[in-house]
């Protein structure tokens, strides 16, 4: 078990970048990263959605989670 918690946590952090400061924080710079604004993620909702995600008003349901994760190919633990 040991083993294979070693190789899951080493393909982890070769593979999925780490975020720091939050999933608000996380969202930011991965949108800044690849040049979005809030209307470019119509995925997890209208732009009112989004910009009250960004606030901080409302946090990320499972569905935005995962559909977020995909579309940035990190873990979804990034946005938890």
């Amino acid at each position: 078990m040991e083993t294979i918690g070693s190789l899951i946590e080493t393909y982890e952090s070769q593979n999925y970048p780490d975020m720091e400061g939050g999933p608000i924080n996380a969202l930011k710079t991965l949108m800044e990263e690849h040049g979005l604004k809030q209307s470019d993620l119509p995925e997890i909702g209208s732009q009112g959605v989004v910009s009250e995600i960004i606030s901080g008003k409302r946090q990320l349901n499972v569905r935005q989670l995962k559909l977020l994760s995909e579309r940035f190919k990190v873990s979804p633990a990034v946005f938890v």
